[in-house]
């Protein structure tokens, strides 16, 4: 068989009878086609960072994280004169959180940061359900740290918020790279691309849900005084509503992976009773400082679970089971569309 190339694609990649062409298959079905040129040619970015124009506080550390999402392997940090101290502490902290991120080369004037992270050590799911563990956890020490007044545990809850930060990038930038490189994306797993947009924003409820267990470590340790005042009923009722919003989150990213609809369905209907819960503690307990904001979080973790059982029941309808199939029948038809006058058919 042959296939005939189109006359200005070859003229503008200077390819002539007899040239070497490169076919990719790729997963949908169709081939690629693609200038050997283009195929041997592997070309790699430096992007530079001038620190002196970086004078904002924390702007240099949200574009060094900035660029390690968008996948950029070659990061240098420059400036005129010499890097100041503030600004090579930032550094320093926050590699400390992105994986594969290092220091190649230092001097007074240039940082050189250089990423090596390697796609097939992991697996997307089991990223999204180690966001979804580390976020439990957090969420379990505050909870603990309130019922037994231990602001040990919450400061170490806090702590640990920096590991849910670590997961959260590294899993946003693999997720990046697997739409725009389709090796990445069989390397970690993801096999839907429709789910790709969803992923992303599980990802960012998981890790939001992180930081409001992590504000609601902070609130206890600034409860400090105020705790002797909260009696064991009101903390009780508290820690119930911490159990309860942990759970509509984890269930909800259970049914992301099962496809169980049903039980996605009763998290939403849960967090809608929750909050309704949470509303009239807030209404019957001691107006004693901090207490309200807990609350509040809780009630905000458990609106974000709810959020993602509803793309549970999204990805549930994308491919129904035979217990959808009895809420949802699909009947497919075939019509005839008329073609427009004057087109070839």
């Amino acid at each position: 068989m042959t296939v005939s190339l189109p006359s200005n694609w070859t003229r503008q990649h200077n390819i002539s009878p007899g040239d070497l062409v490169f076919m990719v298959p790729e997963k949908d079905g169709t081939l690629k086609i693609v200038p050997s040129q283009v195929a041997q040619k592997e070309e790699v970015k430096e992007y530079i960072i001038n620190t002196d124009a970086c004078g904002e506080k924390g702007m240099l550390e949200r574009i060094i994280v900035g660029s390690y999402i968008l996948g950029r392997d070659v990061v240098k940090v420059t400036s005129s004169d010499r890097i100041e101290k503030t600004h090579v502490d930032e550094i320093r902290r926050i590699i400390r959180k992105l994986i594969g991120l290092g220091i190649l080369e230092e001097t007074s004037r240039s940082i050189l940061l250089q990423c090596s992270v390697d796609p097939t050590k992991f697996k997307f799911d089991m990223l999204i359900r180690r966001l979804s563990l580390i976020a439990s956890t957090i969420l379990s020490e505050t909870m603990q740290a309130l019922r037994e007044n231990n602001e040990s545990l919450a400061y170490e809850a806090i702590d640990r918020e920096d590991e849910a930060d670590t997961i959260y990038y590294l899993a946003v930038r693999l997720l990046l790279s697997a739409q725009t490189k389709p090796d990445t994306a069989e390397q970690i797993g993801i096999t839907d691309f429709l789910f790709i947009p969803a992923s992303r924003l599980i990802l960012q409820y998981l890790e939001l849900i992180a930081d409001y267990a992590e504000d609601i470590a902070k609130k206890i340790i600034d409860l400090g005084i105020y705790r002797d005042k909260v009696t064991k009923d009101v903390v009780a009722e508290i820690c119930h509503l911490g159990e309860l919003s942990q759970s509509v989150f984890q269930k909800a990213v259970d049914c992301v992976f099962t496809g169980d609809f049903k039980v996605a369905n009763e998290v939403i209907e849960m967090e809608r009773l929750l909050e309704t819960r949470s509303d009239r503690l807030m209404r019957e307990m001691p107006e004693i400082p901090f207490l309200g904001a807990i609350i509040s979080f809780l009630g905000k973790i458990a609106d974000v679970g709810a959020g993602i059982a509803d793309i549970a029941i999204n990805r549930a309808l994308e491919n129904p089971s035979k217990d959808m199939e009895k809420c949802l029948r699909v009947v497919k038809y075939v019509r005839t569309v008329p073609v427009q006058s004057g087109a070839e058919t």
